[in-house]
């Protein structure tokens, strides 16, 4: 996986959840992951196809969700509901959105999915072709682990 794909991601990562969440945000150390991973309980998933293939997953706690998107919407959401899964869709819009933009800007064409949302327990996703790089976010909110499997299109 080349970096000049993954760097657009985690700097959109850092400036959106900033920028959202009025807070400071620590990247952790970056990681590969080349075996299946498990969901930490909600996962916002988004599919890139085009010069590269493969998907950028969003993974945090429900807690962490929760805390998240009553930030973002500036009042005490106390339930996991609809308005929760919609604003951490909106999250994963907007990352993609601006490394998308970066992306382009260097050359590189595709087209993405809209953001799916999954939760649950036990959850994990398997990616047997492509090894995913794991780049953990610390917010006041809780961890978020931006999860990058892409490659370039044979």
């Amino acid at each position: 996986m080349r970096v000049e794909y993954i760097n657009p991601f985690v700097e959109a990562a850092f400036n959106v959840l900033r920028e959202v969440l009025q807070a400071d945000v620590r990247r952790g150390e970056l990681y590969l992951k080349s075996t299946s991973t498990p969901v930490m309980g909600v996962a916002a998933i988004v599919g890139l196809a085009g010069d590269v293939e493969g998907r950028v997953l969003f993974d945090m706690d429900r807690p962490t969700a929760l805390a998240i998107a009553s930030t973002m919407n500036g009042e005490e959401l106390k339930e996991f509901d609809d308005l929760v899964k919609a604003t951490i869709t909106e999250l994963a819009n907007m990352i993609t959105a601006q490394a998308v933009t970066k992306l382009h800007d260097l050359g590189f064409r595709f087209d993405l999915t809209p953001p799916a949302i999954f939760t649950g327990d036990n959850m994990e996703i398997s990616d047997s072709e492509v090894e995913a790089l794991i780049v953990p976010m610390e917010t006041p909110q809780g961890k978020i682990e931006i999860n990058v499997a892409i490659r370039e299109r044979a």
